[in-house]
């Protein structure tokens, strides 16, 4: 069986271009108070009295935002339930499975799992904790209409190709004709912000392509994120490195401002922060509607719970709503680990390439296979699945 963990818990995703200067290695935690010792833990606050959560966090474990259905409402793993998920997981092929050498779906598979490393199973079944089934509410009958209109459009623009003459997943829902679809000269139902089967411009691709985040909440996905908080006597600031590079940084106000005026909107929304004893509590607003996290847009409100809980160890608390999308919030959290300061004292910023090579790229291929089927030197490009998927199995943890 090949050891498929990182042996310090903690992915290096992408570690060349996105996290170069990070190393794995937490900070060793100082003495600790003997347990029933009756004393409270040494205060971790900042010079001037507030809580201290400045440091380098990650998640060192991974955990699914939804409970799978086996898992009911237990809300956290067994040991014996980890064990036995490690051992399957470190056994799975995942992105290793090569589909037939040479096909699209093989050429399309081409980040294997050294691109999305695999970190011991967390102790919790879902970063879902409310509703108690660990599972996202009900979408609305509103988000409803506009998920299945985005995906009708979608599958429109791959008629044409092998993938619905093949009856693949992707086509669901559709149906195969040789002829193009017409809806190729349409504009999407709304601003765009996932793959298709056409390169017109860049919003035609999603926001990794062009260098974009997802934003917040932030749950690091599945190569792993990290997040380094600095705090000032008026003011918190928290560095996201995430993805293939693509960094960012949100500024939390603390003078107890109102929020921006609802006619501004910001890609990762207004950040209005208090304390509420040991715990940062932030209030989000104010979102764009050019992003998107599990469908809600620009009527997405976060309240954020940030608690120094150890040395090393920081929890995250994050209640989700949008009226537009779900019939009721939601409430997730996470646990992070701090990483060594002297050994991160050089902190490379990231930098995402997709935006500046792979989306002229996308875009160029694109224009050289119109102009050769003009020519009747090639087959018409709305025929070919150019966001070619590629079916994995599926992660036990799932």
């Amino acid at each position: 069986m090949r050891d498929r963990f990182s042996s310090s818990l903690v992915p290096v995703a992408f570690a060349a271009a996105a996290v170069a200067g990070i190393s794995m290695s937490a900070t060793p935690a100082p003495a600790q108070v003997p347990a029933g010792s009756g004393k409270p833990p040494p205060a971790l606050t900042t010079p001037w009295g507030n809580p201290d959560l400045q440091g380098i966090w990650t998640d060192e474990s991974d955990t699914p935002l939804q409970r799978s259905a086996k898992y009911a409402t237990q809300e956290f793993f067994t040991d014996a339930q980890r064990a036995e998920l490690d051992k399957e997981r470190s056994a799975f092929l995942g992105r290793d499975r090569r589909s037939e050498r040479g096909t699209e779906a093989d050429v399309a598979g081409a980040y294997n799992a050294t691109f999305t490393p695999m970190r011991r199973t967390g102790t919790r079944t879902s970063r879902i904790v409310d509703p108690p089934n660990g599972r996202l509410p009900s979408l609305t009958p509103a988000a409803q209409k506009i998920a299945a209109v985005e995906g009708e459009f979608r599958v429109a623009l791959l008629q044409s190709t092998e993938t619905c003459k093949n009856k693949e997943a992707a086509c669901n829902g559709g149906k195969y004709d040789p002829a193009p679809s017409p809806r190729f000269a349409e504009l999407p139902p709304r601003y765009n912000l996932a793959r298709m089967n056409r390169h017109d411009g860049p919003e035609d691709g999603t926001p990794p392509d062009r260098c974009l985040t997802g934003g917040l909440p932030e749950f690091a996905g599945g190569i792993g994120s990290f997040r380094r908080i600095v705090q000032t006597p008026g003011g918190i600031s928290i560095f996201y490195d995430v993805g293939q590079g693509q960094g960012w940084q949100r500024n939390i106000v603390m003078d107890g401002s109102a929020h921006l005026p609802a006619s501004i909107r910001q890609w990762y929304g207004d950040s209005r922060g208090h304390w509420e004893g040991s715990t940062l509590v932030i209030d989000v607003t104010n979102f764009s509607p050019k992003t998107d996290f599990q469908g809600a847009r620009e009527n997405l409100h976060l309240i954020e719970r940030w608690t120094r809980t150890g040395p090393t160890s920081l929890a995250y608390e994050v209640t989700v709503e949008d009226p537009t999308v779900w019939t009721r919030p939601w409430t997730a959290k996470q646990e992070f680990t701090r990483q060594n300061d002297e050994a991160n004292r050089i902190y490379y910023e990231p930098r995402c390439i997709e935006g500046n090579f792979g989306l002229p790229g996308l875009l160029h291929g694109r224009r050289t296979e119109e102009f050769a089927f003009a020519e009747g030197r090639g087959p018409d490009p709305r025929t070919r699945d150019s966001i070619k998927g590629v079916e994995f199995e599926a992660d036990p943890l799932q």
